[in-house]
């Protein structure tokens, strides 16, 4: 279930969500990495504008910054690691909600996780996927809570072990790390799954 064997096109076709986010973090990374190294103003400037911020967002009602902080990573080992999780969890999800409501998983997640954040005023710039692929494996945790049948016993151990690893280090070693947007994001996760798998008796994996 989360071993990629699809050729490139294929995973572009199958999984046309997922392709999206995954270039689309790069490719910001990309710029971003020009405008630092080349000292282009206006992309360094663009890339601040994206961060996200409850200041901005509260006292400059910048709330474009709510959406944008999702797509922005400031650091290689960031970008890849976020990417990476997406690589290889997001696929099995799309294939099982469908494109759009897993699009309405992630976003959703990422946006409601940074719209909780405002309720305490953190000083901090905070920018990446995290809170979003932190939904999804808050949806996932529903499924293995309440629709147990949509996931095989051994996917649901994957799961499970990485969630607590994840959590674990997300509350223990705090360091460079956006705790509540993490949280936020696994809570935002969990409820949107009891709306988007409301009424899913079938298993795309055992019914094919």
């Amino acid at each position: 279930m989360f071993v990629r064997t699809e050729s490139f096109k294929d995973f572009l076709r199958l999984y046309p969500v997922v392709s999206f986010i995954i270039t689309a973090n790069l490719l910001l990374y990309v710029v971003y990495i020009l405008g630092a190294w080349f000292h282009i103003v206006i992309i360094q400037h663009l890339t601040t504008l994206g961060l996200g911020s409850n200041i901005y967002v509260i006292y400059f009602h910048q709330w474009w910054r709510l959406v944008t902080s999702l797509f922005i990573h400031l650091g290689l080992s960031h970008v890849f690691f976020n990417c990476f999780s997406i690589f290889l969890f997001a696929p099995p999800l799309e294939t099982l909600l469908g494109k759009w409501k897993f699009a309405l998983a992630y976003f959703g997640s990422g946006i409601i996780a940074n719209i909780l954040q405002l309720f305490f005023n953190s000083p901090y710039y905070y920018a990446g996927a995290s809170g979003a692929i932190f939904g999804l494996f808050g949806v996932f945790l529903f499924i293995i809570a309440l629709r147990r049948h949509l996931l095989d016993r051994q996917s649901q151990q994957v799961i499970l072990v990485m969630l607590i690893i994840n959590v674990v280090w997300t509350l223990f070693f705090p360091s460079n790390i956006d705790v509540l947007g993490h949280i936020f994001g696994l809570l935002a996760g969990f409820v949107l799954g009891t709306v988007l798998l409301f009424r899913n008796p079938r298993s795309y994996y055992y019914r094919k």
